[in-house]
């Protein structure tokens, strides 16, 4: 393994050195850096051109302004823009800004997008296998700038009028009912009789949520409460356990849900610390959660202690993770005030000048992720739900998944311990360059949301012929494609000790 890392270490850093040559020498003769000077009327216009003639050194041949670049690099200074900005504080505030931007969404599409692919898989040729299929097609074919406008349109400007006066219409209640009605018979597996009941306990939940939803009038002032929180915390132990342990035995399933109630109950102990916490109290009550939820599967684990640790450690912090968002949601109507009734924003990073506490500022920068958050997912969100339901298919028709049937191991056992391990695999290169590529920022998206990111700064270096911008945006990338396509090899050996890396 050592000697595979430092094979393709060594031969990545020659051809990152060939290929940022190659990147200077075609930016330096993309165009005319002095042609906005060329058209100045002002007095000093010609010692404006000597300044900038000097700054980016335009008087000596491009190799010599490369090799004058690599040896600013090599003592880990990124030079200044044409301009005589700093390179490397522009860096740092566009990178900032895209990792925001980008990581959230990259997460939460391989997240959401691997569930809904193996679900899809597991009801292969179902209601819900044909309408995923449908919608991720449907995705995959929108353009990205349609999708933000749209969402700028009627997920901001036209909530935002909505949540003056929160009521929901009756046609839209019962659109919504039906569609958790299909929802729901469609995740069912049996006969239509079976579909059909599922459908109307769907349509009937719906109806009911979203009709008590708008009489509450909950989003004008949202929040959870503790009840809500005590059972979405159970629901989750539940599942937990499911994927960890099964429900045959007990230890793991009472291990979880010790760990929801004991989560629910210390949100109000922990009340005074949460009114205005820091992120490193978060980050001390999350560290403080996952120990104790380790005791509490250890303790209460019996014969299946690791995968009780496993079931009340995930269960706690999906209860810490409910507690935050019911916290947020609390401050919603003061940040709405602060706002002017706007908290879904169309344009920037956060609200010029806006000061609040932990939770108010929190909620800003949620309302400025929002939507590009959404529009960066739905794209996302189709591949990564094609690619694990045409892993987890092939997987499921191996030899080894079907010996395992055989010998009467149960569903989960064999979906989860057999057949999903082996069905990250080829998902693990789509992650690799998925998360090296969104370092180098969405230029669309960025540009439609009014984001300074990485893709900004790479525009505006091409545009205005400035090679160190450029350069500064090619290292971080290129890099980053290197450092994460070696993850993605060195993951292969994890999941599938077959693969060795020699």
């Amino acid at each position: 393994m050592i000697v595979f890392i430092a094979r393709r270490l060594v031969i990545s850093f020659f051809v990152l050195l060939a290929a940022t040559f190659i990147i200077f020498v075609l930016t330096a003769l993309s165009g005319d850096p002095l042609e906005d000077l060329r058209q100045d009327a002002s007095p000093n216009k010609a010692q404006k051109i000597a300044d900038r003639v000097e700054r980016m050194q335009l008087d000596d041949p491009i190799p010599v302004r490369y090799l004058s670049w690599l040896g600013d690099i090599v003592r880990g200074d990124l030079g200044v823009n044409r301009d005589g900005h700093s390179v490397a504080i522009m860096l740092g505030e566009a990178l900032s800004a895209t990792l925001q931007l980008v990581i959230a969404a990259t997460v939460m599409a391989i997240i959401i997008g691997v569930i809904i692919g193996i679900v899809s898989a597991l009801r292969q040729y179902s209601g819900f296998d044909y309408t995923v299929t449908f919608a991720a097609f449907i995705c995959f074919s929108l353009p990205i700038f349609w999708v933000a406008v749209m969402l700028k349109q009627y997920m901001a400007i036209e909530f935002n009028n909505w949540l003056k006066d929160p009521v929901i219409p009756a046609p839209v209640i019962g659109a919504l009912a039906l569609l958790s009605g299909l929802v729901f018979g469609a995740l069912t597996v049996g006969d239509r009789r079976r579909r059909l009941v599922s459908f109307a306990v769907g349509l009937a939940v719906g109806g009911g949520l979203f009709t008590l939803l708008s009489v509450t009038r909950w989003f004008a002032d949202p929040g959870f409460g503790l009840p809500l929180v005590l059972a979405v915390s159970l629901t989750a132990a539940v599942g937990f356990t499911v994927l960890a342990a099964g429900l045959r035995q007990r230890g793991p399933l009472y291990a979880a849900l010790a760990a929801a109630v004991l989560g629910a109950a210390a949100s109000e102990v922990f009340g005074p610390l949460l009114a205005d916490p820091t992120w490193l109290e978060i980050a001390g009550l999350a560290l403080l959660t996952v120990a104790v939820c380790a005791g509490l599967g250890y303790a209460l684990g019996g014969l299946q202690r690791r995968q009780a640790i496993t079931a009340a450690v995930l269960t706690g912090l999906f209860t810490g993770g409910v507690i935050f968002v019911d916290r947020m949601l609390q401050a919603f109507n003061s940040y709405s005030a602060a706002v002017r009734g706007r908290p879904i924003s169309t344009i920037g990073a956060r609200t010029p000048n806006f000061q609040g506490d932990f939770w108010q500022m929190n909620l800003d920068s949620a309302g400025h992720l929002l939507l590009p958050t959404m529009a960066l997912i739905l794209v996302s969100l189709a591949t990564y739900t094609r690619y694990s339901r045409a892993s987890m298919l092939e997987v499921m028709n191996q030899d080894y998944v079907r010996t395992a049937r055989a010998k009467g191991l149960p569903e989960r056992t064999v979906v989860v311990k057999h057949a999903f391990r082996n069905g990250l695999i080829p998902i693990t290169t789509l992650m690799a360059v998925d998360f090296a590529g969104v370092i180098g920022g969405a230029v669309v998206t960025e540009n439609v949301f009014g984001w300074q990111g990485m893709g900004n700064l790479f525009i505006d270096g091409l545009n205005t012929v400035d090679p160190m911008p450029v350069m500064a945006f090619f290292i971080v990338t290129g890099t980053a494609i290197v450092v994460f396509n070696m993850i993605a090899d060195i993951l292969y050996a994890y999941l599938d000790p077959r693969i060795r890396l020699s």
